[in-house]
């Protein structure tokens, strides 16, 4: 997959992000972790798009890094949402697994640039 292919992933899974968010409930814990996976679900996609703009090496190596953490973070989110029944559990099995995969997917590319180039 190359950058530009990646970049439309992140934002597809932005906007799916999101949409999960329209569907939480309004009370105290679904307006928590609407706020909490949407700043998530976002950054995971703009900080992928500041990864591909680094001027350095180590600039990359640490945009990526947060866009693996905030990937990763989104995993957990989705996990509370499953457990307290906010959302039901077979609706949540896509974006999990993009959320997943995401994660994989910046964890080896920092490694890959920490160890090498970009």
């Amino acid at each position: 997959m190359n950058p530009e292919e990646l970049k439309d992933r992140t934002k597809k899974f932005a906007l799916r992000v999101l949409n999960l968010v329209d569907k939480l409930p309004r009370g105290v814990k679904g307006r928590v972790l609407s706020d909490q996976i949407a700043r998530a679900g976002t950054s995971t996609a703009a900080n992928y798009r500041t990864a591909c703009k680094a001027r350095s090496r180590a600039e990359f190596v640490a945009k990526i890094g947060v866009a693996e953490e905030e990937a990763d973070e989104v995993q957990f989110w989705l996990e509370l949402i499953g457990e307290d029944n906010l959302v039901p559990a077979n609706r949540l099995g896509d974006l999990q697994q993009e959320a997943r995969e995401l994660t994989a997917i910046f964890a080896a590319s920092r490694k890959s640039a920490a160890r090498s180039g970009k």
